[in-house]
């Protein structure tokens, strides 16, 4: 592992005041929050964040905009570089911010206790919930193919314009399902989210098992004689297809969301995060390589569902059904390990005094953060029967990226205004290796404001709703603005 190992244990010196006031809070007296999770759970919560739909569906689009195998196969690659970039850049903030709540910590203590409030507002208000919304209707649309009654033609409700449909119903009964697993219990969660990885990823390696050892067929995109095999595309046509290539890679962050919960979030959070990260990429070059040798460049192209597309050539119908089903699985898995990871952003919110007092509440005999959960869920249901998420989603694109920006910058600010803070786990290749990463996500922002300029301001719209609510939390007794006054600044 790129680990600089710090001291011994024993001989690791004591933390400065400033460490000390970013010490993880539940491990103060009155907060429950259990630290249950190993390095493979944060490897297995990785994976299961990263591999939903995206990557049986976008590698047609990926195709489509370089035109060329060899720069299909590049797209991914670098892909996977840029996202390990982000990993190892967020390893190191995690590992000296072990609370939970991820990037809401990181840009609170890097830039002031407004950033790390308006990320944690839009990740409620549309991120999150909106992802949440989006994966329960696409593992919903999946299910239709077997369950007749969830299927997309099948209405359950119709009100004038409003109309109820079998995906949506799949859907809030899946998050509804998932949250309570998660409610009565993080070790009861946590394994259900490692099964689920390890059905989906079992799925995955049978297909490219039998898409590397099967005989391509006549005209694959891999054939010897194949137009374009090995060209490279332009850099403007690369770049677009990248995009595609990282936001199937979204995801990868989930496990500093989970830190406070975490047995030895030093050791095991940038480890974790980096096999995860690792792994996933593996995946999707060799399912990229399986999808070129069974189909033409051509097909591939235009293909939306690349995955049974290529299974069929290889192995025929049935094994497309079975495909089908793979991805419904991996939808409902993207979906638990959603729910759980994402639920962990509010409740340290609220325990700094700039959300609802009561989302700080931790159950005392399950030790889950209930009312975080329910509230999330809750607002994910309601935009899933709504169809809501969609435009939301789309409007805070922009907004989504800027702030992966502002948290690999958080890294640099850290390093120049706490020289001397202890950083038990650093990220390799510094400079060069964040700063790639935050170059990745400003390019990600620069084409969602050039190519959706409407969609992108109204996303910062959002973003600056969150502005009074603030203001409203932060200048309560308690609330951050006046916590952050009444303490002397250490950085």
């Amino acid at each position: 592992m790129p680990n600089a190992p710090g001291p011994p244990p024993a001989a690791r010196p004591s933390p400065g005041p400033a460490a000390a006031a970013e010490a993880d809070r539940t491990d103060r007296p009155g907060a429950t929050l259990v630290r249950a999770l190993g390095m493979r759970d944060a490897a297995s919560l990785t994976i299961g964040s990263m591999v939903g739909t995206g990557i049986f569906l976008t590698a047609g689009d990926v195709s489509r905009a370089v035109g060329s195998a060899g720069a299909s196969l590049a797209v991914w690659a670098v892909g996977g570089l840029l996202t390990l970039a982000g990993a190892l850049t967020y390893g190191e903030l995690g590992a000296m911010q072990p609370r939970a709540g991820g990037i809401y910590n990181y840009l609170r203590t890097a830039y002031g206790p407004l950033w790390g409030f308006l990320y944690g507002w839009t990740c409620l208000l549309v991120i999150m919930s909106g992802g949440i919304a989006a994966i329960a209707i696409g593992f919903g649309e999946y299910l239709g193919a077997f369950v007749p009654a969830f299927d997309g033609g099948r209405i359950w409700w119709a009100l004038g314009a409003w109309v109820v449909r079998g995906p949506q119903v799949a859907a809030v009964l899946a998050i509804a399902s998932l949250t309570a697993l998660n409610h009565v219990g993080l070790r009861a969660a946590s394994s259900g989210q490692n099964l689920f990885t390890l059905l989906k990823v079992a799925a995955i390696a049978l297909l490219v098992g039998a898409g590397l050892v099967l005989a391509a067929p006549p005209g694959s995109a891999l054939a010897p004689a194949a137009p374009g095999a090995a060209a490279w595309a332009p850099l403007p046509a690369f770049l677009t297809a990248m995009i595609a290539a990282l936001w199937t890679y979204d995801g990868w962050y989930a496990v500093t969301l989970s830190a406070g919960e975490m047995r030895d979030p030093v050791r095991d959070l940038p480890r974790g995060i980096t096999l995860g990260v690792c792994a996933v990429a593996v995946l999707y070059l060799l399912l990229d390589i399986v999808y070129l040798r069974a189909l033409p460049l051509e097909r591939l192209s235009h293909s939306t569902r690349a995955a049974e597309a290529a299974a069929q050539a290889l192995l025929g119908g049935e094994a497309a059904r079975a495909v089908s089903a793979a991805v419904a699985l991996s939808a409902f898995g993207c979906l638990a390990a959603t729910i759980l990871y994402s639920s962990r952003i509010y409740q340290p919110m609220a325990e700094d005094g700039v959300f609802f007092r009561s989302v700080a509440e931790i159950h005392p005999r399950f030790r889950t953060p209930v009312r975080s959960l329910w509230l999330q869920s809750g607002w994910a249901i309601a935009l899933a029967l709504t169809g809501g998420y969609t435009q939301l989603f789309t409007y805070v694109t922009f907004g989504g990226v800027l702030f992966h920006v502002m948290a690999g910058g958080a890294l640099f600010v850290l390093r120049r205004r706490e020289p001397h803070r202890p950083r038990p786990w650093r990220a390799w290749g510094y400079p060069v290796v964040p700063a790639a990463f935050i170059a990745s996500m400003a390019l990600l922002t620069l084409n969602t404001l050039l190519a959706a300029p409407r969609e992108s301001l109204l996303g910062l719209l959002v973003i600056g709703s969150g502005l009074p609510a603030y203001a409203a939390w932060a200048r309560r007794p308690g609330g951050s603005v006046r916590e952050e006054r009444a303490q002397p600044r250490s950085m």
